[in-house]
């Protein structure tokens, strides 16, 4: 039997201006198994991003329960979740969000500093990392030196510093070009494969979406569908 990574029960989140109440989620009950490479797909305003946030701690739901490797991640104080979430995920971004004054090995290195690595092991990993992506002729330089599919790839390295059971990616193609795209997409599928990290990816592009093995379809903050492949 599949072990699931991430559970989420009954989950809604409602943001209020003023007076007024915008359900992002409205009651949502998914399961993500360990090691499985998904997406979650559905129009802007879906809640697709909204969902990603809280399985990443970035945001708590206004009820429900998410349970991430089994740990009921709602119930944590804001420094139990703060170190859960630097240890536990790892975070790609469509705008990249790396640091534009550090280097790239600098911008990989950063999670471990908040982790307490020491400097000489998380200057190795980092460089590994992105030898391991194609990048080792690159680390000296900064993001205004890279292309936008080079700047993700450091950002994915980064992502891998703190070796995460779980990656969140929010539209991670969104500012590439199709080769561009390609390549960051089958990035993901490798470290999915070869190291066993479960990814789960928020897109509008149904060519990523079909690459991985689970497609969620979100609208108006609930599932109105899912696909699987196999």
């Amino acid at each position: 039997m599949p072990i699931p990574i991430v559970e989420l029960r009954d989950v809604w989140k409602i943001y209020k201006v003023g007076s007024i109440e915008y359900p992002a989620l409205r009651g949502v009950s998914i399961s993500i198994d360990k090691g499985s490479m998904i997406s979650i797909v559905g129009p802007s305003g879906s809640g697709k991003t909204t969902m990603l946030h809280l399985i990443g701690a970035l945001d708590r739901p206004t009820k429900g329960e998410i349970l991430v490797d089994g740990i009921a991640i709602t119930r944590l104080s804001d420094n139990k979740l703060a170190d859960f979430r630097n240890k536990t995920i790892g975070f790609i971004f469509q705008q990249y969000n790396l640091i534009p004054y550090l280097t790239a090995i600098e911008n990989v290195e950063m999670p471990m500093i908040v982790s307490g690595i020491p400097p000489s092991e998380r200057r190795s990993r980092a460089r590994f990392l992105l030898e391991q992506l194609g990048l080792g002729g690159k680390i000296w330089k900064r993001p205004s030196e890279l292309s936008g599919g080079e700047q993700q790839r450091v950002a994915i390295a980064r992502a891998l510093a703190n070796n995460p059971k779980v990656i969140l990616a929010d539209e991670p193609t969104g500012n590439l070009d199709s080769a561009n795209a390609r390549i960051v997409v089958d990035l993901l599928r490798k470290i999915n494969i070869e190291m066993g990290v479960t990814v789960i990816i928020v897109t509008h592009n149904m060519e990523v979406a079909d690459i991985t093995e689970r497609i969620i379809y979100l609208r108006d903050g609930v599932v109105v569908k899912e696909e699987r492949k196999g």
